[in-house]
């Protein structure tokens, strides 16, 4: 007998079982072993791997090579049956998912698995990009090893460039969205949330007059509740050290001229500018140049026509359209990035 362990949205485990009868005439099943949701188990007399990948429910099938009761020995005594699956120059990692309560945790059993191996194999550990992976998957009283091949949606490779190359060097001049009051703070928070997701250099905050104090604290409330319920996500999701985006306020005026100096790319964002696939060659090798690109985001009225003498680059970022206010960021970076990211421009390879 064959067994699987399919993992699944929580609530379309029984949507799997019955797509896969489709293809299958014969096999067994438990639904959310241990209660466990998302999970579900398939044993059958043949190989059905490639059968189980045409339900779209399905998003991982671990193949189980190997069983044993869920006690720590037993389980990193498997080390000797594993070693066969790991050929001689290949790297691998230990990812194990603990369900239940032992007296061992997840990361011992990553770690002395893991030496085993090494041990027994002389391979190498990648836990970025490995190209073996030893599954352990453990429902309270039993364990399962299931060996995979390197998986191509890891997030964070090195095989991926990071974001932050050019993130790093942006400077946002966002002019603050001011009305009534709580509408100041439901775009205060979708300000805040954009700067702080893509982790940029500055966001500084830049009204072009005398302002009503309460609305633009109401706004700045926004952009400091926002940033920081992004800011938690981050800290639990990434793999690394994230840091809160810096936040000041300054006149419109005063940033262009205190930003107007070499080796600073000024960017006006505007629906008068240019289409920015006629200036892309130019702009890429900008970006990859300059040590620090500041990008002015009007918010219901647009960026003073007066400012764009001073810009290096007027960009229409989608000719015809206008994006809202708590979009322009979003849009500028991720227009700016598919052009940093993309072939190097010929002025790059003088």
């Amino acid at each position: 007998m064959v067994k699987y362990i399919i993992k699944t949205q929580r609530g379309f485990e029984n949507i799997v079982v019955n797509r896969l009868k489709d293809y299958v005439e014969n096999f067994n099943y438990i639904v959310s072993p241990d209660g466990y949701h998302g999970v579900v188990i398939i044993e059958s007399e043949e190989d059905i791997e490639d059968k189980i990948l045409q339900i779209p429910e399905v998003e991982r099938c671990l193949k189980v090579y190997f069983e044993t009761e869920a006690e720590f020995e037993k389980i990193v005594n498997m080390a000797e049956k594993i070693k066969d699956y790991i050929q001689e120059g290949e790297t691998f990692a230990v990812e194990t998912k603990k369900r239940g309560k032992h007296d061992f945790n997840s990361i011992d059993v990553n770690i002395v698995l893991g030496a085993k191996i090494k041990d027994l194999t002389n391979a190498s550990v990648d836990l970025e990009r490995p190209d073996k992976v030893i599954n352990v998957e453990i429902f309270k009283d039993k364990a399962y090893i299931c060996i995979t091949n390197k998986d191509r949606y890891k997030k964070y490779t090195k095989d991926k460039r990071n974001a932050r190359e050019l993130f790093k060097k942006v400077v946002i001049v966002q002019m603050p969205y001011l009305g009534e009051k709580i509408v100041c703070k439901r775009f205060g928070e979708a300000i805040g949330r954009a700067a702080q997701g893509f982790e940029v250099k500055e966001l500084i905050i830049a009204p072009k007059e005398k302002v009503d104090a309460y609305e633009l604290m109401e706004f700045i409330k926004g952009v400091k509740i926002g940033q920081h319920s992004r800011y938690e996500i981050q800290k639990r999701a990434y793999p690394f050290e994230i840091s809160l985006v810096p936040v000041t306020v300054q006149d419109l005026y005063q940033v262009i001229r205190d930003k107007k100096r070499n080796n600073r790319l000024i960017i006006i964002t505007d629906p008068k500018g240019e289409e920015i696939s006629k200036i892309k060659d130019k702009l890429s090798y900008d970006l990859r140049k300059k040590k620090e690109i500041v990008v002015f985001c009007g918010s219901r009225e647009g960026i003073p026509i007066g400012l764009f003498r001073f810009a290096d680059y007027v960009i229409d970022l989608a000719p015809h359209m206008t994006f809202a206010t708590e979009h322009a960021i979003p849009s500028a970076l991720i227009a700016l990035w598919s052009i940093y990211s993309g072939e190097k421009s010929s002025e790059d390879e003088e």
